[in-house]
């Protein structure tokens, strides 16, 4: 058995949900997942974010008079670096356990590919570039950011290299191909 909340982000990586609910899921069904503790932010009534400590899911729509769509979800890891016993929710605590203050990216990478799992680095912006590494699982379209280097004022000072920074869901084929043509653009000079 995988202990304590090394668990909990393998089964996010492979099935690119937090208890079962996934970015497409309604405001609601999330709620009934992750419970009614959460803060909430709406910008402009076209996007709305939900945040639940650790996990924040975000949705959108054109017109006030339509229903909100899922957009993605992340869970905001390096948030645990600051020991607040209340960020994990209570719902993924109950079902997971207790969580480490800091997630080592290859501990999480090893026990995914135990079970057949690859990660894939794609490239960094050049602005993020060496500060941030993001890895991608390509069934579930889920990225994992890491810190690679620290910068004083692109890293949070409380986590380390290799630590993982974040989870999102999700990340699509196209984005991690427009990722990489971008930085191939960006790298090359002109004339």
């Amino acid at each position: 058995m995988t202990p304590y909340s090394l668990a909990f982000y393998v089964d996010v990586v492979t099935t690119a949900g937090v208890l079962g609910v996934g970015p497409a899921d309604s405001p609601e069904r999330v709620t009934e997942v992750l419970g009614p503790d959460f803060a909430e932010n709406i910008s402009g009534n076209r996007t709305m974010w939900r945040d639940y400590g650790l996990a924040e899911f975000f949705w959108g729509r054109a017109s006030s008079a339509l229903p909100w769509s899922g957009s993605h979800f992340s869970l905001q890891v390096h948030r645990l670096a600051y020991r607040d016993p209340g960020l994990v929710n209570e719902a993924i605590r109950a079902q997971y356990g207790r969580f480490t203050p800091r997630l080592r990216f290859e501990k999480l990478r090893r026990l995914l590919e135990h079970r057949g799992v690859p990660l894939l680095e794609v490239p960094e912006p050049p602005a993020n570039s060496p500060y941030f590494r993001t890895y991608w699982q390509p069934a579930s379209q889920v990225a994992v950011s890491v810190i690679g280097t620290h910068g004083e004022y692109s890293t949070p000072r409380n986590l380390r290299v290799g630590d993982v920074y974040k989870i999102q869901s999700p990340v699509s084929a196209d984005e991690v191909e427009w990722r990489r043509a971008r930085v191939d653009a960006d790298w090359r000079w002109p004339g």
